[in-house]
């Protein structure tokens, strides 16, 4: 590749690197397709923008934030064609968000349960275990 071809775009290498995504990751994308396949030159790289860039990192951020795949689709506006209203992201995030919150409280429940459990354990070197027990169900904490 020329450096006039490098100057216009990425290769994906540059993208990866740019955006701190695996190489692997951006393949995914692709396919699944959240990222659309970028132009080539005649030489065929794959010559990515900045535009890309920008689309790969929105993706990521919400990945991050743990937004399912569908829903971020439907934030980028693939699923009709069209961009999504302010009112749609609103509600895919409040959605997204009770999903969250019900996931918080699930764990601070798990986490109730496994401190008072430990706290029964006297962590000696005894065959009995109260943390034992109440995951085999033999006995309540």
């Amino acid at each position: 590749m020329n450096d006039h071809e490098r100057e216009s775009g990425f290769t994906r290498g540059d993208l990866a690197i740019a955006t701190g995504c695996n190489i692997e990751t951006i393949r995914y994308y692709e396919k699944a397709g959240l990222l659309p396949d970028p132009p080539r030159t005649g030489a065929g790289y794959r010559i990515y923008s900045a535009a890309h860039a920008r689309r790969l990192r929105f993706i990521l951020r919400a990945r991050e934030l743990g937004f399912p795949m569908e829903d971020i689709r439907g934030l980028l506006g693939l699923g009709d064609g069209t961009s999504p209203t302010c009112a749609e992201v609103k509600e895919r995030t409040e959605r997204h968000l009770a999903d969250i919150r019900a996931k918080i409280a699930d764990l601070q429940r798990m986490e109730a349960v496994l401190a008072t459990t430990a706290s029964h354990c006297s962590g000696a070197e005894v065959p009995e275990c109260p943390v034992l027990d109440a995951l085999s169900g033999s006995s309540e904490p």
